[in-house]
């Protein structure tokens, strides 16, 4: 499968028969390669709803017909919008067509803004375990270090993990690096920084002190291949 990094926490996987986005925050992310008015999906899958995650989905889901798989009130607003979307909850995983998805913890916050400033409940934040065949990528999402990530790791056989080092809303490089030595992963990506300047920070330098992964400091458009 082919992994492409998007700038911010945007993803997308290409495997023999699906194209698979994740947090596919297009429009107002200066650091995104993507088109949202040409970019295909089958799946798009949400880790949370915050505005800058969500991003593009509903508009790419409704016009590629790709359906939706996010936490159950972030899947129940998007059926809400007329599109196609399957809800889970934290623990839980499903066997689709695509792969494997299992959701986990993060800590964080989840709510979805809506143009006049209402906010709109989405359910608890998560990270994504998503296993394709024998290689299984963990988009960690937007969290706080926490121990369970070394269960997590143990738990798991990790090929890829994108990992957030922001800061400010985030755990950044410092607790990034022992959150990736927990995970263990084959390899790690660097996410959530220097699309605003409260998350500047150094991709190069995080994965330069990596110590038991290999480190991808991924520029918008750049691929990993498993």
């Amino acid at each position: 499968m082919k992994i492409t990094y998007h700038g911010h926490s945007a993803i997308s996987i290409e495997t023999d028969t699906h194209r698979i986005l994740m947090d596919p925050f297009i429009t107002g992310n200066s650091l995104s390669d993507l088109d949202p008015n040409t970019v295909e999906a089958d799946v798009i899958l949400l880790t949370h709803g915050h505005n800058d995650h969500v991003g593009d989905a509903f508009a790419i889901a409704e016009r590629t017909g790709a359906q939706i798989v996010a936490i159950n009130e972030l899947a129940v607003y998007a059926t809400q919008k007329g599109l196609q979307a399957h809800g889970m909850n934290i623990g839980g995983a499903f066997d689709f067509d695509f792969g494997r998805v299992k959701f986990t913890q993060a800590f964080h916050s989840s709510s979805y803004e809506e143009e006049d400033g209402t906010f709109i409940y989405t359910g608890m934040p998560a990270g994504i375990i998503l296993t394709i065949g024998d290689k299984t990528v963990y988009h960690v999402g937007d969290t706080a270090l926490f121990s369970d990530l070394k269960l997590i790791g143990e738990r798991n056989d990790i090929d890829v993990a994108f990992v957030p080092i922001g800061d400010n809303f985030t755990m950044g490089p410092e607790d990034a690096l022992l959150a990736a030595e927990w995970i263990n992963a084959k390899k790690v990506v660097p996410v959530h920084y220097n699309t605003f300047p409260v998350i500047e920070q150094d991709p190069d330098a995080f994965v330069a002190k990596l110590t038991n992964s290999e480190g991808f400091a991924l520029k918008a458009g750049e691929s990993i291949t498993l």
